[in-house]
């Protein structure tokens, strides 16, 4: 009996079910976050300052730590994890490769040598600076590897850019590194360990656009995608455009990603591990995958940032470390796994 229940195909949960559970994970964990940090605040007080903060009333005890710090941080969090996760969601369904992952598009990899030129060479640079650099670099890089990968279509060529332009960038990060003083190394190294304790409302109204635009730009692909998961051949017999849903989707991912790494600095593994989980457990359709990875990747980072504020109080552990130590096993997991080179499906 228990041979022939083993036999049986295990059913996955329903999409809209999936979806559903995820939004409470994520209303839950952001709830939970807001109450973390190196002074405690009961949930009952988190919602009280929510809901003066909502009518309009006067902030009293606490609201000026849930409001002020916790909340922006909360929300960058989430639009972060969302944009990482649904980036690397696109980059497995464009390359056909459940191991890719945003960096392969060079954007990490540009950022960082935009963010670390600009803490060695630029002086006493202002975190501003090393955004914006930080940004500029990412969108250079993905450029590169855009215009060397076209010269010949299709993704493996892509893929193959993608590899020497990040080889590149990173002995770039390398050099500088070298060249940088006792206080410059510090101020990089913090940068590329990832946190997220520069939130501020300002910087939250800048970077929002970024990552909310392609979000909901990128679901529009999720037919193309599924299409492609196919060919890029039988795509092009159904009735999509390969060689212009590259550029359109490259750079999407490219500006929602970038945006992220130029604020957080590189948080790495949240892009590989959420939308390679969720397709193992509700299958490679799109139209379902990109927003339940954004769901997914925005409730690790909030949780993976709360715990940040906490194992270590009153100081604060770079966030991504947690997320190396979570996707560092699952990584391997996914090489020991015997059909992990057989593609996304």
């Amino acid at each position: 009996m228990n041979s022939v229940a083993a036999s049986l195909p295990r059913r996955r949960p329903g999409p809209r079910a999936l979806l559903g559970a995820l939004a409470l994970l994520l209303l839950a964990t952001s709830i939970w976050s807001l109450t973390r940090g190196a002074m405690a605040i009961a949930p009952a007080d988190v919602a009280s300052a929510l809901w003066r903060w909502l009518t309009g009333e006067a902030p009293q005890g606490d609201d000026g730590i849930v409001l002020g710090l916790r909340l922006p941080r909360m929300l960058l969090a989430t639009a972060v994890g969302a944009a990482l996760a649904t980036g690397g969601s696109t980059m497995q369904g464009l390359f056909r490769n459940p191991l890719a992952d945003p960096g392969l598009i060079g954007v990490s990899a540009g950022a960082a040598v935009g963010a670390v030129g600009a803490i060695v060479l630029g002086g006493k640079s202002g975190s501003w600076v090393v955004a914006v650099s930080a940004f500029i670099g990412g969108l250079v890089a993905t450029s590169l590897v855009f215009a060397i990968g076209r010269r010949r279509p299709g993704v493996a060529n892509l893929l193959l850019a993608g590899v020497a332009i990040n080889a590149i960038a990173m002995a770039g990060v390398g050099l500088l590194t070298y060249l940088a003083n006792e206080n410059q190394l510090r101020d990089l190294t913090f940068w590329s360990l990832g946190s997220l304790g520069g939130a501020s409302w300002g910087r939250l109204g800048i970077v929002a656009p970024w990552i909310v635009v392609p979000l909901l730009l990128l679901p529009r692909a999720a037919a193309a995608l599924n299409a492609l998961l196919l060919g890029d051949g039988e795509a092009a017999l159904l009735g999509f455009r390969p060689e212009r849903l590259q550029p359109l989707l490259v750079g999407l991912v490219a500006l929602s990603v970038g945006a992220s790494v130029a604020f957080t600095g590189v948080i790495g593994f949240v892009g590989l591990v959420v939308p390679h989980l969720l397709r193992m457990t509700c299958g490679p359709d799109h139209r379902f995958l990109l927003p339940a990875s954004a769901l997914g990747g925005a409730t690790l980072l909030v949780a993976a940032d709360a715990l940040a504020r906490t194992v270590v109080a009153p100081g604060e552990l770079p966030i991504g470390v947690l997320t190396a130590l979570v996707g560092g096993p699952f990584f391997l997991w996914l090489l020991l796994r015997r059909r992990v080179g057989e593609g996304v499906s």
